[in-house]
């Protein structure tokens, strides 16, 4: 197990040049030290134009989206308007206790999870959203959480997508972020708590089929993956 670690990240830290070698397996080693991190294959986020996503170009409570680790399942990205802690005693459905590495950046504020909801798998589509970063107060939350409006699952994204209303069994999973400080470039590296990615496969085949193409919604996202904001990824945002 420690030989396949160390290749790994000798292989990550030669493949990514926006979060350098360094920063890479600085976050790799956090990472391991929590009991349900799962590596895959480092990504760096670029924006629309195919240059490195810079942390500090992030809007404040602005909802990002990129895919990973596969094409066809998407992340959100936000950048909060205070420090995010690690948070140690997060627990899956089946009970599976893991950490969870808290945020990255200059201010220690970047976080990312999946945008796949863990109470029926909502998710950002391309005609509409159900689930969003709420940055106001709403008829049926506070701000500053993410709400998935098809069943009021709320999570708190200061808090490792901590469960705080509705039906959500779970967290959402985390995306772990390296952040280089020498570029200010970020790449996703892994996750840690609940995937739901079978599910969501298993769920949506056919609508995927359509929107990818038959296979390619399974492909890994490859050594880049587009980082837009919500409204230039999805046509139409449910509010609630």
């Amino acid at each position: 197990m420690e030989r396949r670690r160390f290749l790994r990240t000798c292989a990550i830290g030669g493949a990514t040049a926006a979060a350098g070698p360094a920063a890479i397996e600085a976050m790799l080693a956090s990472a391991w030290a929590a009991t349900s991190f799962k590596e895959y294959p480092p990504a760096r986020l670029v924006d629309m134009n195919g240059d490195p996503l810079k942390g500090s170009k992030l809007a404040t409570n602005r909802n990002y989206v990129f895919t990973y680790p596969y094409a066809a399942t998407p992340c959100f990205l936000l950048s909060l308007d205070k420090p995010v802690q690690p948070r140690a005693e997060l627990a899956t459905e089946a009970g599976g206790k893991y950490e969870w590495t808290g945020g990255v950046g200059a201010r220690k504020a970047i976080v990312a999870y999946s945008a796949i909801c863990a109470h029926k798998l909502a998710y950002p589509a391309k005609e509409v959203t159900f689930i969003r970063f709420q940055e106001q107060p709403s008829k049926t939350s506070k701000g500053g959480v993410i709400h998935c409006c098809a069943e009021h699952s709320v999570y708190d994204p200061a808090d490792g997508a901590r469960v705080l209303g509705g039906p959500a069994p779970q967290p959402l999973a985390a995306i772990v972020l390296a952040w280089d400080p020498k570029t200010d470039g970020l790449s996703a590296i892994g996750t840690a708590g609940g995937e739901q990615f079978d599910a969501f496969f298993a769920k949506y085949e056919f609508k995927l089929g359509l929107d990818y193409g038959s296979g390619k919604a399974k492909a890994p996202v490859g050594a880049t993956t587009v980082c837009k904001e919500l409204a230039q990824y999805c046509r139409n945002t449910v509010q609630c």
